[in-house]
Order: structure tokens, then C-alpha cells, then sequence
């Protein structure tokens, strides 16, 4: 089992996105994702021209996956 912490710049990072992947969609393992600061719904993976076609829809599989999973959130302002 795994843990993913997911923040507002978490689909910015090309590492990021790649480790989920491998965790979710190459290693089948299961994964808690913890929303902090942002809303399952905020996340996406945008195309900046810097990621090949097929890594990018790989991307977006395994950030759907992590936001259709039951997940815990934490908002910072909040505590």
C-alpha cells in the first residue's frame, strides 16, 4: 500500500506524475491519496508541450484513478 500526498502544484511535476503512475496503473497498488490544499476536482494534467501524447494520457489515468479513490483532504489554513 501506498500513500500519495497530492497538493495544488502536484500535476506540475513531470516526477510526480510519474511515480503515481508506476504506483497505480504499473504496480497495481493500492493507494491513499491525501488531498492537501486543493479539491480532487482541481486537479489536472495539462499539456505544456514538454511530455510526449502517451505519457500525458498515462498521467491523466492515474490522476483519475487517485481522484475516484476514497482519500483523506487537509486544508492548511484550517489545521
Amino acid at each position: 500500500m501506498g500513500i500519495a500526498v497530492l497538493s495544488p502544484n502536484y500535476c506540475d511535476s513531470y516526477f510526480c506524475l510519474h511515480e503515481l503512475y508506476m504506483m497505480i496503473i504499473e504496480c497495481r497498488k493500492k493507494v491513499i491519496p491525501i488531498f492537501v490544499d486543493v479539491k480532487p476536482s482541481e486537479l489536472r494534467v495539462l499539456d505544456n508541450g514538454s511530455c510526449p501524447a502517451t505519457e500525458l494520457f498515462r498521467f491523466r489515468e492515474a490522476i483519475e484513478e487517485a481522484k475516484n479513490t476514497v482519500g483523506l483532504t487537509f486544508d492548511s489554513s484550517n489545521g
